[in-house]
């Protein structure tokens, strides 16, 4: 298959239990949950994204004929220093990686992250893998390393989501107009189910794409 990448470049990674890691960033293009055009938002299944997934032309962005051809790109990002780790997302990136690019990751390396909405069963031999349910959506991969519940959000019930085999919940303020209230009800919700740690955005805070 071609794989279509917006973006691919080396930052930290600025969510969730692995945040601060040094990672080559690979966000595939596409999304089955929103389009990615403005005039599409109010009616998608998730319209509060953050994100551009749109097209491929983004910093180390394109298209890539083969598995082997993405892995070579990820790995010449990196260079040489050891612990390699791509972090891949979208968009949702379960409409691309597939067993060869897995596989082609592993052969150079990397340990692969991955996080994805959950509506598609993720793909085998993903290293972490974090799950952000979304309001009024059919989640079908309700395992992993990592859920990232990003709050608030309506049609969601926390209680519910901690019945779900994770290691780590994370509840992060929904990056919006109202950040201060987002941010007040996500530590609500950490200080009222102790099972949920807050996460916030730290690239943004420090100037990271």
């Amino acid at each position: 298959m071609t794989y279509a990448v917006k973006e691919c470049f080396l930052t930290l990674q600025g969510e969730g239990a692995q945040s601060g890691s040094r990672a080559v960033f690979l966000r595939f293009a596409g999304c089955n949950l929103w389009s990615g055009r403005e005039q599409d938002r109010a009616t998608a299944q998730c319209s509060f994204c953050d994100t551009d997934f749109v097209g491929t032309d983004g910093d180390g962005g394109g298209k890539f004929a083969t598995a082997a051809e993405l892995a070579d790109h990820a790995a010449a990002i990196w260079g040489d220093a050891e612990r390699r780790l791509v972090v891949i997302t979208g968009g949702e990136p379960m409409l691309q990686l597939d067993a060869a690019l897995v596989e082609a990751l592993h052969e150079r390396g990397f340990r692969i992250a991955a996080e994805s909405n959950g509506t598609l069963v993720a793909t085998p031999g993903i290293d972490w893998l974090c799950v952000s349910p979304k309001g009024g959506t059919e989640v079908v991969q309700r395992s992993g390393n990592e859920l990232k519940l990003v709050w608030p959000q309506a049609g969601i019930d926390p209680a519910a989501l901690e019945r779900w085999d994770f290691e780590h919940f994370l509840v992060q303020p929904m990056d919006c107009e109202e950040r201060q209230a987002a941010l007040d009800a996500a530590i609500q919700l950490a200080m009222e189910r102790p099972r949920w740690r807050l996460s916030l955005q730290a690239h943004k805070v420090v100037g990271l794409p």
